[in-house]
């Protein structure tokens, strides 16, 4: 936390389609990276799905979101294309970052290397690629988007007024 967020490229499905994509695709831009441990599992999709259908509440405060796992670019592909009464993830609004060589993962500390996949981290990246916030989950129990919107609201809140936010702190709430 605030130093640079570690690089990473690599290849995601976004829009249905394989393309390659970058951290500094997002310069300019706060960014939501976020690590879940394998596709077609039972917490992750209620995660991933959740990101997506609110990718617009993020997008109105110049912040993305870009999940990333181990699994290979064709088994995200596989996913998104399976229905979700199916256990499927249905069209998706966010990029689903590929990370078959885990050197993401391990680059971000969420790599576990006996399981071979990762823990449930998500990362908030600020407009200046600076690591603003760490989230760690273990693998039961999964993340709270309000939460993620919350944390990147203050932080920018922060950053354009250089007042602190208290606990609990919301957008119009009373700062220190």
């Amino acid at each position: 936390v605030s130093k640079p967020a570690p690089y990473w490229e690599g290849t995601a499905v976004i829009n249905g389609e394989f393309k390659e994509l970058k951290l500094t695709d997002y310069e300019g831009k706060y960014l939501v990276f976020f690590f879940y441990p394998l596709d077609f599992t039972f917490v992750c999709p209620t995660e991933i799905i959740a990101f997506s259908d609110r990718i617009e509440e993020f997008r109105a405060i110049n912040t993305e979101v870009v999940a990333c796992s181990v699994d290979s670019k064709f088994t995200h592909l596989a996913w998104i294309n399976t229905p979700r009464k199916q256990g499927g993830l249905g069209p998706m609004k966010i990029p689903l970052l590929s990370d078959l060589t885990h050197q993401i993962s391990k680059d971000y500390g969420v790599y576990l290397e006996d399981q071979g996949h990762t823990l449930r981290g998500l990362f908030i990246i600020d407009d200046k690629r600076i690591l603003r916030q760490i989230t760690m989950n273990d693998l039961p129990v999964g993340r709270s988007v309000d939460e993620t919107l919350r944390l990147v609201q203050a932080f920018q809140y922060t950053d354009k007024h250089g007042e602190v936010c208290p606990a609990g702190w919301k957008p119009g709430s009373e700062t220190v």
